[in-house]
């Protein structure tokens, strides 16, 4: 799974709130003649395909308009999957060499319908420029949530992936303050922190619902050496844990052999010092045989009681695949 090693610390701390898996779809857009709009929020990095051509010219991977004769600029309006309030975002025009645009700016909403075109929208980032081929970072300091995001280019061109990263909001129900919730849903606010190895890729986990295919879910190369391989989980809040969910969907010939589970309450800490600590852990669910394709449910006869924790360890021996991870439990 590529990383970009200049990536901000908000890309690592933060979920991309933009992201399919968490339900948000691009709406509309002022055009999009030679590439659909809904391309722009895909997980997967951009791909560039020399011999690719449609009816409108080239296949690009991501959104593109047309070129303007008219004055004014493009633009696009993204309804996220849950409101947040954002840290940051990434606008890649990777592969996008001759026909970037030259300048965009992000702004925010928060409202359940769509904005009204009177509608005063929050800047989150001002007009900045960009480049060909490079993702384009940028923090935000705004501290109220949106549900609406609207990114303008100037005039026109194409824009490969935009990320917004930042953290879900929620306004917890009373049903929910003394209920069980999916502590580890990224839906809710779950994240993951760290990896030794998502060679397959490892979004998916803490996304809704049961995985599609072999491709939904986290997956690692096949290890050649000893050790085992795992995930740093940040739960949606501090809570204690009732339940597990492991489930192994599509995953026949590759599934892991056993999974155990480490966890800790953190107040404060760096990705490094995470995972550093993270092995000293004391466990939640001790080492447990996984089979193909299968639910596996932990109940409380198989859960320590460690009181209300923050973070998890997800330990798997020695590599293969898991399509989710699901951790039940009530607040703190």
């Amino acid at each position: 799974m590529y990383r970009d090693p200049d990536a901000p610390a908000f890309v690592d701390d933060y979920v991309n709130l933009a992201s399919p898996l968490l339900g948000a779809t691009a709406e509309v857009a002022s055009d999009e003649f030679f590439a659909a709009k809904e391309r722009i929020l895909q997980d997967a990095p951009a791909v560039f395909l020399p011999d690719a051509f449609d009816e409108h010219g080239k296949w690009m991977d991501g959104w593109e308009t047309r070129r303007r004769r008219n004055g004014g600029n493009d633009w696009l309006l993204i309804r996220l999957g849950v409101p947040g309030v954002i840290k940051g975002v990434d606008i890649d025009t990777s592969h996008f060499t001759g026909n970037f645009p030259p300048a965009a700016s992000i702004e925010g909403f928060y409202g359940e319908q769509p904005p009204a075109p009177s509608a005063r929208w929050r800047p989150l980032v001002r007009t900045m420029p960009l480049g060909p081929g490079a993702h384009h970072y940028a923090a935000v300091s705004e501290t109220e949530p949106v549900n609406w995001i609207r990114l303008q280019i100037f005039p026109d061109g194409g824009v490969a992936r935009l990320r917004v990263y930042g953290t879900p909001f929620r306004e917890w129900t009373e049903e929910e303050r003394h209920g069980e919730i999916e502590l580890s849903a990224a839906k809710n606010g779950g994240r993951i922190i760290a990896y030794n190895d998502a060679h397959y890729g490892i979004l998916p986990l803490i996304s809704e619902g049961r995985g599609k295919n072999m491709g939904d879910g986290w997956e690692t190369r096949r290890r050649r050496e000893p050790g085992n391989d795992w995930v740093i989980v940040a739960l949606a809040h501090a809570g204690t844990v009732g339940r597990v969910e492991v489930d192994t969907a599509h995953f026949k010939g590759n599934f892991p052999d056993s999974c155990s589970i480490q966890a800790a309450r953190v107040e404060q800490s760096t990705q490094q010092s995470l995972i550093t600590q993270s092995m000293f852990w004391p466990e939640l669910l001790s080492k447990q045989t996984l089979q193909a394709d299968h639910i596996h449910d932990f109940g409380p006869e198989t859960i320590t009681d460690l009181g209300p924790i923050t973070h998890v360890r997800f330990n798997i021996y020695p590599d293969g695949g898991v399509s989710r991870l699901r951790l039940f439990g009530k607040l703190a």
